[in-house]
């Protein structure tokens, strides 16, 4: 289980003064057209191709999508009282970290150390370090029964990453790269993922019932 602590100075770690899934009130919420609908399927299964066979279950065609407003442009696409995938403007559909949680073998992953998980947890940009360090991890640096990046590949700028913790069975963040993996490799520095949506943030604490 994650739980919040208190945050030391690290300047491997930036503090994001305030983020779009941090702190929110809901916007206004509008069913989602049918020809919308099919879509975000469509994207979905674009961008996820190894949830096609779970899609009818996360997504099913006869159920109405909602869409409900967050601040800064963001998009959330629910399901009743559940919230599945979240959009800022024209970036990529991300699914939201329950979602993941169910399918955590569908998304291309990488993990952070496990001094990185507090400033994660923070709301802090994820930077590089955290994950070039001995505890983490990116593709190529596989162990048994485990495969990091997309199916082992390297992962580009603007793909849609997991990331995985040290010692946590869950994964606590998801959001887009900043710059590829191979690049994390050869610089070791910089801000890997920054806006990500994190567990304790305002999406995973976001109600809808």
């Amino acid at each position: 289980m994650f739980k919040k602590e208190s945050v030391s100075i690290n300047t491997n770690y930036i503090p994001a003064p305030t983020k779009p899934l941090d702190r929110f009130v809901p916007g206004s919420r509008s069913k989602v057209k049918s020809s919308a609908q099919r879509a975000i399927r469509a994207k979905v299964l674009e961008t996820y191709p190894k949830l096609e066979p779970h899609l009818d279950d996360i997504l099913p065609k006869k159920e109405q999508l909602d869409l409900l407003k967050i601040p800064d442009r963001v998009s959330l696409y629910c399901l009743g009282g559940e919230p599945l995938f979240w959009q800022h403007m024209d970036d990529p559909v991300i699914p939201h970290l329950k979602v993941i949680h169910k399918y955590p073998w569908a998304f291309p992953r990488i993990r952070i150390d496990r001094g990185a998980i507090r400033f994660v947890l923070s709301g802090a940009t994820l930077m590089v370090p955290g994950l070039t360090s001995p505890g983490g991890r990116l593709p190529g640096d596989d162990e048994a029964g485990e495969e990091y990046g997309n199916g082992g590949n390297e992962l580009e700028a603007g793909e849609v990453v997991v990331v995985e913790a040290e010692g946590k069975e869950t994964a606590c963040m998801v959001g887009v790269l900043k710059m590829g993996t191979q690049e994390m490799k050869e610089k070791k520095k910089g801000p890997g993922i920054e806006n990500g949506h994190y567990v304790g943030d305002g999406l995973w604490k976001l109600d809808l019932n």
